[in-house]
């Protein structure tokens, strides 16, 4: 099982974006070079990547990357909004938890 860069980034910020929307989806990944960035200025390096841990889920981090950067998702998950069920507060479909009171979306 080896690690492969899916994803350069523009800065910190957006790698950790990243990141983070590949492990919601159970995809494990890490963010290399951060800490080069902030070394540089204004220079447009591609020193800060995203890499998957195991690069037999590749293709479908790729897929899921994707649809994310184009807004598929968001788009998609407008159309599922949920009430808490912790305080009654409504919320749109691409939280994961309240907004109001902290309490995780139902399964």
């Amino acid at each position: 099982m080896r690690m492969k860069q899916i994803h350069v980034a523009k800065h910190a910020p957006e790698a950790h974006l990243v990141k983070g929307f590949l492990e919601s989806n159970g995809i494990a990944a890490v963010v290399r070079g951060e800490f080069l960035t902030s070394g540089w200025g204004e220079l447009p390096l591609d020193v800060c990547g995203v890499w998957i841990e195991d690069e037999r889920q590749y293709d479908r981090a790729q897929a899921l990357l994707v649809a994310f950067l184009n807004g598929d998702i968001a788009r998609e998950m407008r159309s599922r909004n949920w009430r808490c069920p912790q305080c009654g507060e409504q919320q749109e479909g691409q939280f994961t938890a309240c907004w109001k009171c902290g309490a995780p979306r139902p399964a």
